[in-house]
């Protein structure tokens, strides 16, 4: 908390979204990404997962105009996150911002990707290949699994109370 925070007594209001995001980065984390889904074991990749996940939470919460706070509070910790993780992988301050930057276009990228792949008449398989694989195409079998994981996730999400989410009951992809 910055001294004029402490100054003008305003409080940290992510921090009631943490177990949010923390279950997001652990749900991130399930080794089926990688094993089944053949998703890249790596920076990149975990990053694709965690970013590819987080995006669906923020379209589910999209949808809930009351939750308009919490959306940009949760971007936030995605951002205070990326940032202490590239400084930890030795990152240096004068291109951290730059890199943020790059992520957050990703981020967005996967929101209007995955927005329209979404919907009645989308491609969601293509949106996947583009935004989990940088393009190339995994194993049928494996596409077929994590399209399946996070389109069933996406139907949890829209049936999760909009309280409880943001409470951190996320459901499991």
């Amino acid at each position: 908390m910055s001294i004029l925070d402490r100054l003008f007594r305003r409080r940290d209001d992510r921090s009631a979204l943490v177990p949010l995001y923390h279950n997001i980065v652990m749900a991130a984390r399930q080794p089926h990404w990688y094993r089944d889904g053949a998703v890249p074991d790596t920076i990149d990749g975990r990053f694709d997962t965690l970013s590819t996940l987080l995006a669906l939470v923020l379209l589910r919460l999209e949808d809930d105009s009351a939750a308009r706070a919490e959306t940009a509070q949760l971007t936030e910790l995605f951002v205070a996150d990326m940032d202490g993780q590239l400084r930890e992988i030795g990152i240096g301050d004068l291109v951290v911002g730059k890199h943020v930057g790059k992520m957050m276009g990703a981020l967005g990228g996967r929101l209007g990707a995955l927005r329209d792949g979404l919907a009645p008449d989308g491609a969601f398989a293509d949106a996947l290949v583009r935004n989990l694989w940088r393009g190339e195409a995994p194993p049928p079998a494996a596409l077929a699994t994590v399209e399946g994981r996070l389109r069933a996730f996406s139907a949890a999400l829209a049936a999760t109370d909009t309280p409880a989410l943001l409470a951190g009951a996320l459901p499991t992809p």
